[in-house]
């Protein structure tokens, strides 16, 4: 085997195969490897065995790929899947928004203190200028367009709560570790008690939430359990 100049000095490879890669589209997402938000390239190749450095026949195609433009690692295609930082941060927002309102919808915003906790929740979550007058007008939005739930998991307004409870969380799901699942089940939680013990209706409300978020009912109960006491 004849050796091959090299950046360094002369190497013992004279043959192997060799990817020209094509760029076919280009976008943001999370890198694996730099930790963080980067832009990256979606990209396809074609292999080529090369003798002396010098491409020749044909061995088949590579990719796609998606390559950080930071630090040229790349990635199956799958890892697009992972929402990037900003994004996420929008989806927990939602995610925690609308399992206050639903969970308020379950028990009614007559009680001041379940308000305040509910707002509490949605402002450390990220909306910052969420106000309870917001909250009840969505709530009373609610009311009037699939009618109130009172007393039970049944009804219009039952089936409305748990689709967008569904749409909410089960994106957001397997992107949360564990204690992040189950933070905000606690949350939505210690909402419904902050007026007093569960309603019928709120189990109900707080069983999705669980659900949704991939939790265990053996968890789930746990976690309502400890709802009750005091952080």
């Amino acid at each position: 085997m004849l050796p091959a100049w090299g950046p360094s000095g002369w190497k013992p490879y004279v043959w192997g195969t060799r990817v020209a890669w094509t760029t076919v589209g280009d976008g943001e997402f999370f890198c694996p490897d730099c930790g963080g938000d980067r832009n990256y390239r979606r990209r396809t190749g074609r292999r080529r065995f090369a003798l002396l450095g010098i491409p020749l026949l044909a061995r088949g195609d590579a990719g796609p790929v998606v390559e950080c433009a930071a630090c040229q690692g790349r990635f199956g295609m799958d890892v697009l899947d992972h929402p990037t930082s900003l994004r996420f941060s929008a989806m927990l927002k939602d995610a925690v928004h609308t399992v206050a309102l639903a969970v308020l919808a379950a028990g009614g915003t007559s009680s001041r203190t379940a308000l305040a906790s509910a707002v509490s929740a949605v402002r450390t979550a990220g909306y910052d200028d969420c106000t309870e007058d917001q909250l009840t007008t969505l709530i009373d939005a609610l009311a009037a367009d699939t009618g109130r739930i009172t007393g039970g998991p049944a009804g219009p307004a039952a089936i409305t709560l748990a689709i967008e409870l569904h749409e909410a969380l089960d994106p957001l799901a397997p992107h949360l570790a564990p204690a992040g699942r189950e933070l905000i089940l606690v949350q939505a939680a210690r909402i419904a008690l902050a007026d007093g013990p569960y309603t019928p209706a709120e189990r109900e409300v707080l069983a999705t939430v669980g659900g949704a978020l991939r939790l265990e009912q053996d968890a789930v109960s746990r976690l309502l359990a400890s709802g009750r006491t005091p952080s």
